[in-house]
């Protein structure tokens, strides 16, 4: 199956459902969700994890992945996908920090007439919501197969 004609599986909708939250002021909703303390763990991949998970998609968690924590884990996810192809609830990978392991996950939501994507993530200034990112910046889009859902 060719990473252009897989459908993409919208989390967005789920993810939504939890924007405003902030790492202090909800810090145990946050951690009851994720997993891990939102203060003392960045935590943009476990958001990612929790709303597949919730969905019924498979996560890094659910393919054993090393490092289920960390945003480029998701590299290793799904299926890639070009740029020019994206589409709502894709997960989209970008580099953030200054060693080679960080970087930054969330759902694409959309692409401004500007031409920034709208990315729906949790770590996005210590709250979920949504952030506008250049797309040149993504390391790598990704998308689950569709019919491979647990």
């Amino acid at each position: 199956m060719s990473a252009c004609t897989v459908t993409a599986t919208d989390s967005t909708s789920t993810a939504s459902e939890y924007l405003g939250l902030q790492e202090r002021q909800h810090r145990s909703e946050i951690r009851e969700l994720v997993g891990v303390d939102p203060v003392r763990t960045e935590w943009c991949a476990a958001f990612v994890n929790a709303i597949l998970e919730i969905d019924n998609i498979p996560s890094l968690n659910d393919i054993n992945h090393p490092h289920p924590l960390t945003a480029r884990g998701f590299l290793q996810w799904g299926l890639p996908v070009a740029k020019e192809d994206i589409q709502r609830g894709d997960i989209v990978v970008f580099p953030r920090g200054t060693q080679g392991w960080q970087g930054h996950v969330g759902f694409y939501v959309m692409t401004t007439q500007e031409g920034y994507w709208m990315i729906l993530g949790g770590n996005q200034d210590k709250s979920v919501k949504y952030s506008l990112y250049n797309p040149r910046r993504a390391i790598s889009v990704r998308r689950w197969p569709q019919g491979t859902v647990q």
